[in-house]
């Protein structure tokens, strides 16, 4: 990974520094900076820069020092000043200027909302997974980037999100050879060594004790056993409990009903689920946000071999309902649904699982959008809420009550899928979990809310502040509904 220290003594337009100035789109283009550059339609029509959406140009900068000259790039906003609109152009230049030891924003009149989405945008727009390779790109390992105006609690929430969504987008592209159930967890371990978040690892043994026949189930075909991992970020003056829920198959093969060798590329990227658990949290915790949430990563390796599960054998879940395997490929909602009865047992105000579950999901919604299903309306549209603030698309789908005779199985309580029915597939596996959503203390469903991120959680190619590979799709979003709770 690449890593940008925010530092905030920079001084804009010196030698040393690459200074970006937002451009917007117009008749006449407008440079959205502080300082007189002599940028009038004129230059601005010579320069070719029309503020279109992402279009960079360099110039450069007259200076008092003794170098006399220093670089600016013009970055296109579009036609509007808004937060997504600057996050994005931060992100293209910060690949632009990948070899710049020091880049400052400058902005006119900035709000603070407006740093933070450039800051934010920089960091992770600049982002690159570079653990595995063998010869030097030629960018530098830090870089220093500042925005006029920035002040330190910018700087440490800037710093406190950036961070968290490395942590789950390294965590993400991390080959499977190298993050089987045992590394994730002893990860986790590491990273949390300080007394704000409490870890603890379920071995194989305990998760036999506890009955967890899912995740069991899943992980029975790999030599590398399954695990969960349990986070608790308690402050003393939480004013809400939140239960989070992560599929983590570090590698999913399909198992005995294997994926096409096309389709299993790619496949290191089926734990996002859980990754994001582990971002989210580290983000609350750095953040000190007055929320108690609790992680539930549920980690397994899919797997063909002579003791993995088969199509027609029967699991019986931690919750005791059973299910009748129909497809070993449909993984992920077995995993799940263990975690979602222990979360249950811990009576949250929320429940929110967060899983790379369904092609189905793609097929309908793309590969920026997430799928959003739950049973609480108002949970709901805060989520959505959340998404559109800190520009991770979300859209909400339902679960008709037609899916419930779906889920029949003949010799079971439910199956985990029906074969050779390709309809509504993530409202079908939405209607899965929700099956393992537990009662209140008054007799009503724990609220729940479930994002299928199978498509935003990777893209193959950068765009905006989104890097190459793992998104870090839905930690923002998620950090963002917590940060409501205050």
């Amino acid at each position: 990974m690449t890593s940008a220290e925010i530092r905030i003594d920079l001084e804009p337009y010196s030698s040393d520094v690459v200074t970006v100035i937002p451009v917007r789109k117009g008749d006449v283009p407008e440079p959205l900076t502080s300082a007189d550059l002599g940028l009038d339609a004129d230059r601005l029509e010579q320069l070719g820069v029309t503020g279109t959406t992402g279009q960079s140009t360099r110039i450069l900068v007259a200076t008092d020092d003794e170098d006399g000259e220093a670089a600016a790039l013009l970055i296109g906003i579009g036609d509007s000043r808004d937060e997504e609109a600057l996050r994005r152009a931060a992100g293209t230049a910060a690949r632009t200027l990948s070899k710049a030891a020091s880049v400052v924003y400058d902005l006119v009149e900035p709000t603070d909302a407006e740093l933070e989405a450039l800051l934010t945008g920089h960091v992770l727009g600049g982002y690159r997974y570079d653990r595995f390779k063998s010869t030097d790109e030629g960018v530098i390992d830090a870089q220093q980037v500042n925005a006029t105006g920035t002040t330190d609690d910018i700087e440490q929430r800037v710093t406190s999100i950036t961070d968290a969504v490395v942590l789950t987008r390294d965590l993400v592209n991390t080959p499977p050879s190298a993050l089987v159930p045992e590394d994730f967890a002893d990860a986790v371990v590491d990273l949390f060594d300080d007394e704000s978040v409490v870890v603890e690892v379920w071995d194989e043994q305990r998760l036999i004790d506890e009955g967890c026949g899912g995740v069991l189930g899943v992980g029975a075909g790999s030599v590398n056993s399954p695990r969960i991992v349990h986070l608790e970020y308690e402050p003393e003056d939480a004013v809400a409990h939140i239960a989070l829920v992560g599929k983590g198959i570090t590698f999913d093969s399909g198992g005995l009903s294997i994926k096409p060798a096309a389709s299993m590329v790619g496949m290191k990227f089926d734990m996002g689920g859980a990754a994001s658990v582990v971002g989210t949290i580290r983000a609350a915790a750095s953040l000190g946000l007055p929320v108690h949430v609790s992680g539930w990563c549920m980690l397994a390796e899919n797997m063909p071999s002579g003791s993995a599960i088969k199509p027609d054998d029967v699991l019986t879940t931690h919750s005791g309902v059973t299910v009748e395997v129909t497809n070993t490929d449909a993984e992920g909602r077995l995993v799940l649904s263990d975690g979602l009865s222990l979360a249950s047992e811990q009576q949250p105000d929320l429940i929110i699982d967060i899983a790379t579950l369904t092609g189905a999901q793609v097929v309908a919604l793309g590969d920026r959008t997430t799928g959003l299903l739950g049973n609480e309306e108002e949970w709901r549209d805060r989520a959505l809420a959340a998404g559109k603030t800190v520009g991770e698309p979300v859209w909400a789908m339902p679960i008709p009550e037609e899916f419930d005779e779906k889920l029949e199985s003949n010799i079971a309580d439910i199956v985990n899928s029906k074969p050779g029915d390709r309809s509504g597939g993530m409202l079908f596996a939405g209607a899965f979990l929700q099956r393992f959503i537990g009662i209140d203390d008054e007799g009503n469903d724990i609220p729940w809310l479930h994002f299928d991120i199978a498509g935003p959680a990777e893209t193959k190619a950068p765009y905006g502040y989104v890097a190459k590979g793992a998104t870090g799709v839905p930690v923002r979003t998620l950090v963002e509904l917590l940060s409501t709770l205050n």
